[in-house]
C-alpha cells in the first residue's frame, strides 16, 4: 500500500501489482517503517533486562500513519526509514549543526519517542537548511561587494594588469588581489564586474603589441649601432691599421674584437708601461695558496675559483698614484679603482688573495675601449702571503 502513494508507480511495468482499489474500511493508511538507532552501555544493559539483544546498533520495524510521511525517507529499493540520521542539534549559540550519526539512547526507546525525535529532527533540518541559505546569501553579498571593489579599482587604474597565466580572454580573466586570485567571467558576473575580462583582454593585447614594437625597435637600434661600429673601425683601420688588417677588413673577415683591441692599444699607448691585468685567477690563486705549507699541493680549478669584485672607496698612495697617472695620460677616460678577492671554494678556511686594479673606460661612439691595469704592489707574478690560514 505504501508504494501506491508514489505517483511514479504509474510508470512502472509492474505498477498494477501495487495499485489497490478503494479500501472497504475507514481505518487510516499506514506504512511499514524502519528506525535505526544506537544504544549506550546503559541502554544495552536495559535492553538485555527487557529481553532485547543488547547490541549497540538497533533496528526497530513498525507501522506508522501515512500522515507522518514527512518524517520518512524512502531509499532506492523502496524501504522507508525514519529520519533519525543525519541528526541535527541546536547549540547554545542558536546555531544548528548536522551530525552524520544515528541518535544514542540510554534506554530502548518507544515508537512514540522515536517519532517525536524524528519530528524534532525534521524541524531542525529545516532550520539548518534556512541557516545555510542565509549564510550563503550573506557570503555572496560579501563576495559580490569585494568583486565590485576589485573591478572598480581595476577599471579605474590603467596600469593594473590581469595575470598572464592563464592569459585573459574576452570572457575570463584572473586578477591578483591581496586576498588571493579572483576570477572574473563576463557571462557569469553581474554589474561592473562583467566589464573586467574585456578590459583585461584589451590591455593584455596592447602590452603584446607594445612589446613587439620594442623588440623591433631594439633590432633596428642594434643594427644601427653595429653599422656605426663597422664605420668607425673602417675609418681607424684606414689610417692606423696594418696592411694585413686592411686587407682582411676589405674582404670582410676582420673580427670586430681584433679591431677594437687594436684601437684600445692605441688609445692607452701612453700607459703601456703599466702591467696589464690578465684574467688568470686560477693560476694566480693556486700559486698564492702554495706559498702556505698546509696548501703546498693545492690545486685550483675553474669550478673551485670564486671571485668577488667591488669598486674601492679608499686608496693607498700607490693606488692613487696609478689612478692619477692613467687619468692624466688618457684624457676623457673614466678611471676607477677595483678590488678582486679570489677564494678557493674547496676549503673555506684557505687564505684569500686580494688584488687591486685600475680600470679605464673610453667611449668612441658606440665602441667601448677598456683597459685594466694592475697596481704593482698587488699584482706580482707570485703574490706575497697576506697572512696564515685561519
Amino acid at each position: 500500500m505504501d508504494t501506491a502513494l508514489n505517483p511514479a508507480a504509474a510508470h512502472r511495468s509492474d505498477a498494477r501489482l501495487h495499485v489497490l482499489g478503494p479500501s472497504s474500511t475507514a481505518s487510516p493508511q499506514t506504512v511499514r517503517v524502519r528506525a535505526l538507532f544506537r544504544l549506550s552501555e546503559a541502554g544495552r544493559r536495559a535492553s538485555l533486562l527487557t529481553g532485547g539483544n543488547g547490541r549497540r546498533k538497533q533496528r526497530l520495524i513498525f507501522r506508522m500513519p501515512a500522515s507522518r510521511m514527512h518524517l520518512v525517507h524512502v531509499d532506492h529499493s523502496g524501504t522507508a526509514f525514519l529520519k533519525l540520521r543525519p541528526r541535527y542539534e541546536m547549540r547554545p549559540d542558536q546555531r544548528v549543526v548536522r551530525i552524520d550519526e544515528a541518535p544514542v539512547y540510554d534506554a530502548p526507546p518507544s515508537v512514540e519517542t522515536l517519532l517525536q525525535d524524528a519530528a524534532r529532527n525534521h524541524e531542525l533540518e529545516a532550520a539548518y537548511r534556512a541557516q545555510g541559505l542565509a549564510y550563503r546569501s550573506a557570503r555572496q553579498d560579501v563576495t559580490g561587494s569585494w568583486r565590485t571593489q576589485v573591478a572598480e579599482a581595476f577599471l579605474r587604474d590603467p596600469t593594473q594588469r590581469a595575470l598572464v597565466h592563464p592569459s585573459p580572454t574576452m570572457r575570463r580573466c584572473v586578477i591578483a588581489t591581496e586576498q588571493g586570485r579572483l576570477e572574473f567571467d563576463a557571462k557569469r558576473d553581474r554589474g561592473i564586474a562583467r566589464d573586467v575580462p574585456m578590459e583585461a583582454y584589451r590591455r593584455f593585447h596592447a602590452d603584446l603589441r607594445a612589446r613587439q614594437e620594442r623588440a623591433k625597435q631594439n633590432i633596428v637600434e642594434f643594427h644601427a649601432a653595429y653599422a656605426e661600429k663597422q664605420r668607425l673601425v673602417q675609418e681607424w683601420m684606414t689610417e692606423n691599421g696594418t696592411a694585413d688588417q686592411r686587407a682582411r677588413l676589405a674582404a670582410g673577415v676582420l673580427p670586430l674584437e681584433e679591431a677594437v683591441e687594436a684601437m684600445t692599444d692605441e688609445a692607452f699607448r701612453a700607459v703601456d708601461h703599466l702591467p696589464r691585468y690578465h684574467h688568470d685567477g686560477v693560476a694566480r690563486l693556486q700559486a698564492y695558496l702554495r706559498t702556505f705549507s698546509p696548501y703546498a699541493t693545492a690545486t685550483v680549478s675553474e669550478l673551485s675559483l670564486h671571485v668577488a669584485t667591488r669598486p674601492l672607496t679608499d686608496a693607498t698612495s700607490a693606488q692613487w698614484a696609478v689612478l692619477r697617472e692613467v687619468q692624466s695620460a688618457v684624457p676623457g677616460a673614466r678611471v676607477y679603482l677595483r678590488e678582486r678577492v679570489l677564494s678557493w671554494t674547496d676549503d673555506r678556511n684557505a687564505p684569500r688573495l686580494r688584488i687591486v686594479t685600475v680600470l679605464g673606460y673610453l667611449k668612441r661612439g658606440p665602441l667601448t675601449l677598456r683597459r685594466e691595469f694592475c697596481v704593482p704592489e698587488s699584482c706580482s707574478s707570485v703574490p706575497e702571503p697576506e697572512g696564515a690560514a685561519t
